[in-house]
């Protein structure tokens, strides 16, 4: 190895292969669930206990289409797909450098600690790289959604405008506790400064991080040494078809969500502090989790987990085989 590659090794055709194929990975998971992913936030973050509630996977599916149509499905996916692209570019990469890294290079075995420890890292900085696009996201994803809001404490009337009620409705209409959205809320720009504007700054669009960082470092630990120890079972030589790889995928990610679960709902739920209308008011992550134990119990912390099961399977299954064929194609190892 010359000096030159000593001094750029990032910027190794290698390297560039990894970032390419990762990127197209998230597009693909993202794009084939974004229904799934946008149910999941709204059953997250909806008020409980009251009426008007997106219960059920298909029911709430059927909802969104007769309110808002295909474009319901897509809600926040342009941004999903903007933030998902380096999220994920980046996470692979980090990945396969930190196992390189670790390993010297192939010159000590490759573990499970290793990869645990791995993929925890690739996680921890892909989120930070990306996570005021996720923050922004989830608004979009809930902002035209028909959730009941909390009725006002000087108001005797029934609570049940939808978050979109003055964009749809006249003002004289509209209930004080409501949140409002103009049309140039409701754009990937128009949300970011919103929520700068009147949430505090840039600081507000991290809101959440921490305990993201905390649910994104197992998570993405779990899913990369659960794919490799599973594509060591079933995909072993002569016998890789398409099923057998998407399969191992798919049963990866849902080991790995489910674990981790309870930490993508706090993660929601102080993405979301913010908007008056749903009612949550948290002093930090830890407030968080104190309230929704005792507000809601431990089932709260698994609050969308079905669909969000039904979505991580074929969206993980969907990453990983598009990473590898993309890979391939690029001559990359």
């Amino acid at each position: 190895m010359d000096n030159k590659e000593k001094l750029v090794p990032f910027l190794s055709p290698q390297i560039a292969s990894y970032f390419v194929a990762g990127g197209c990975a998230g597009a693909a998971s993202r794009t084939v669930v974004s229904p799934l992913e946008r149910l999941k936030i709204i059953q997250q973050v909806q008020p409980q206990n009251s009426g008007g509630q997106y219960r059920g996977v298909w029911s709430s599916l059927v909802r969104m289409w007769k309110e808002e149509g295909f474009k319901g499905f897509m809600r926040g996916n342009g941004i999903n797909c903007l933030r998902i692209v380096p999220y994920s570019a980046v996470q692979f990469t980090t990945y396969e450098q930190l196992k390189k890294w670790f390993t010297n290079h192939g010159a000590t075995p490759l573990d499970t600690p290793t990869r645990l420890v791995s993929g925890a890292l690739a996680g921890i900085t892909s989120v930070c790289t990306t996570y005021p696009l996720d923050l922004v996201r989830s608004r979009l994803s809930i902002a035209t959604a028909s959730l009941p809001v909390l009725a006002s404490s000087q108001s005797s009337l029934p609570a049940k405008p939808s978050l979109s009620s003055a964009y749809h409705t006249s003002s004289a209409n509209a209930r004080p506790a409501a949140t409002t959205f103009s049309k140039k809320d409701l754009t990937m720009w128009g949300m970011t400064l919103r929520v700068m504007r009147e949430e505090g700054g840039v600081r507000a669009l991290y809101r959440g991080l921490v305990p993201t960082a905390f649910g994104v470092a197992p998570y993405v630990g779990i899913n990369f040494a659960a794919y490799e120890t599973l594509r060591g079972i079933i995909t072993p030589p002569g016998k890789s078809s398409v099923w057998r790889k998407l399969s191992c995928g798919a049963l990866a990610g849902s080991i790995s969500q489910t674990l981790t679960y309870p930490f993508d709902v706090l993660r929601r739920k102080m993405q979301v502090t913010g908007m008056s209308s749903l009612g949550y008011q948290y002093n930090g992550a830890l407030d968080a989790l104190q309230s929704i134990a005792r507000t809601e119990g431990i089932r709260g912390l698994y609050r969308g987990l079905w669909p969000n099961l039904l979505k991580v399977a074929p969206s993980i299954a969907t990453s990983f085989f598009t990473y590898e064929l993309v890979k391939e194609f690029l001559g990359a190892s």
